[in-house]
């Protein structure tokens, strides 16, 4: 059986004992996949887990420029060496970290955010084709003026 399916299999297991409709909390089912000996996880798990966290970490270090600008201080981009896939990860500031690794960071930034949009605007048209609101759903993907807004300087009102 498949990892995946495994855990959807769990999962349905998860909400059939505890009777818990509608959203799940992720944690919740994965402690009880745990404590009930559906999930052991091996080193790779661990590891991976470790990872992920010192990735979120570099996710959410921010910095502030000069000019006032809050910047993110770490880029990760994706790279192919033999058959596996590497996250790599930069600091802005270090001189060392080549030009290109930050070309290539915010060209796949850049794409996971169309993939994103892609995706919402797909859940949007299924939903408003399966549930016939009175008004549909409408989600505009022009970000120009949101953008442009807030990279205004914040006025206090007076």
């Amino acid at each position: 059986m498949s990892y995946t399916t495994a855990v959807k299999e769990y999962v349905e297991r998860y909400k059939a004992e505890t009777g818990i409709e509608g959203p799940l909390d992720t944690h919740a089912v994965a402690e009880w996949a745990w404590r009930n000996g559906l999930h052991t996880p091996n080193a790779r798990t661990v590891i991976d887990a470790i990872a992920a966290d010192i990735a979120q970490v570099f996710r959410e270090e921010y910095r502030v420029d000069r000019h006032g600008r809050r910047y993110r201080a770490k880029h990760a981009a994706t790279y192919k060496r033999g058959n596996k896939t590497l996250s790599l990860w930069a600091d802005l500031d270090d001189p060392q970290a080549p030009h290109n690794h930050f070309v290539r960071s915010f060209a796949q930034r850049r794409q996971q955010i169309v993939g994103d949009c892609l995706q919402l605007k797909t859940d949007v048209d299924v939903y408003n084709d399966k549930r016939e609101p009175t008004e549909p759903i409408q989600i505009p993907l022009d970000f120009t003026l949101d953008v442009m807004e807030l990279q205004q300087p914040y006025r206090k009102a007076a």
